[in-house]
């Protein structure tokens, strides 16, 4: 059967152990440049810092997440990552060269592909 929380939420413990987990990523993420901490690739230390604020708010008898931890970790966030924005990746056509290359390229196999195929089927009528 499913567990039920019986103990309650200790509030202000959980506020006492969450800053552990806050500078232990920071100590980590200094060692990473600043110009990388948009590219999440180039660290791994963000699964680390939200299981210890997991653990911490589980030993003090509390869901996760929950709003104080949630506010917690959007602390760290702003303090990180508040210059990562989402940038829209702006799409342009490649030169008309290039695009005319890449249309004509398949037309053209295609045409050769279907004059070989029929040139040997009347091939093998003669055969």
């Amino acid at each position: 059967g499913a567990h039920q929380q019986t103990e309650l939420c200790n509030e202000s413990l959980m506020l006492e152990k969450l800053p552990a987990c806050g500078k232990f990523f920071e100590d980590m993420m200094k060692k990473v440049d600043s110009k990388k901490w948009c590219n999440l690739t180039e660290f791994i230390y963000y699964d680390n810092f939200t299981q210890c604020t997991e653990r911490e708010a589980n030993n003090a008898s509390c869901f996760w997440p929950n709003p104080l931890a949630e506010g917690f970790i959007t602390g760290i966030h702003k303090q990180f990552f508040l210059n990562c924005t989402l940038e829209k990746v702006h799409w342009e056509d490649p030169p008309d060269e290039i695009l005319i290359t890449l249309i004509l390229i398949p037309v053209m196999l295609t045409c050769a592909m279907i004059t070989l195929v029929v040139w040997c089927s009347k091939r093998s009528d003669i055969l």
